[in-house]
């Protein structure tokens, strides 16, 4: 399909910082946070020393060259990775103290994720990939809040339509849909404008940014797009796996 029949969203302009966010529960504390890769009889440093505090309900970009960590950072501050050095707390849980299980069991019931290739399930309809998470969780109304967000994010129409049915944006609001249905305290989204043409991805980036300031859950994104950076309350930028402005605000 084309993503020109997408449903149009309203612009929303970059949100301004929020003076309550200084007092608000820090939700993802990065410590000392190192990861280094071994080739052969070489160490590869991907990032070193990384400290950072990001409070609830804040929105935040992390940018840098390719190569510079971002990716590798999002995986370690979602505990899908571990450090070398270092550790995580997130929604107040010290990722190091927690085993494989106890990290999934957090990652479900507290993280959200969106990534640059969607990661929707092509044997399931929209509506079952949106409940998935609720259905992990043992949530017995999964099916009615599913139907919810994705009426919120224009896609109460396509309910019953496989992934290979739907527009590249549609994909992506069908996962972003997917990421808030749980209300997780942090949503972590890896490139998600990355696949869509430019008028796409600012449909997609506003309605994060309406979802993220309309309720507590705290955006954390990865982005090249300095445009799409720039909307976010905080920027974060690594430069060959350093933090080289921790306190830096739009």
């Amino acid at each position: 399909m084309n993503d020109a029949h997408e449903h149009s969203m309203p612009a929303t302009n970059p949100p301004e910082a929020d003076p309550t966010l200084a007092t608000a529960p820090v939700v993802v504390a990065a410590s000392d946070l190192s990861r280094t890769v071994h080739l052969g009889d070489q160490a590869l440093e991907i990032l070193n020393g990384v400290s950072f505090e990001i409070r609830r309900g804040e929105s935040v970009a992390i940018v840098g060259a390719s190569g510079s960590g971002k990716s590798t950072l999002l995986g370690l501050l979602a505990g899908l990775d571990r450090p070398t050095r270092g550790d995580v707390e997130l929604a107040g849980q010290s990722l190091a103290q927690l085993d494989e299980d106890g990290l999934a069991g957090l990652r479900a019931s507290q993280v959200g994720f969106v990534f640059q290739a969607f990661h929707l399930l092509t044997g399931m309809t929209a509506l079952e990939n949106v409940m998935l998470p609720l259905e992990l969780l043992g949530d017995t109304g999964a099916e009615a809040k599913a139907r919810d967000w994705l009426q919120r994010v224009g896609l109460g129409e396509r309910l019953e339509h496989s992934p290979r049915q739907l527009s590249g944006g549609e994909q992506q609001r069908v996962a972003i849909a997917r990421a808030f249905v749980t209300r997780p305290a942090v949503l972590f989204a890896d490139e998600p404008t990355g696949n869509l043409d430019t008028a796409t991805g600012k449909q997609i980036a506003d309605l994060l940014f309406e979802l993220n300031a309309g309720g507590t859950t705290t955006l954390v994104l990865v982005t090249h797009d300095l445009e799409l950076a720039q909307r976010c309350e905080r920027t974060l930028t690594l430069d060959a796996g350093r933090l080289v402005n921790p306190d830096s605000h739009a």
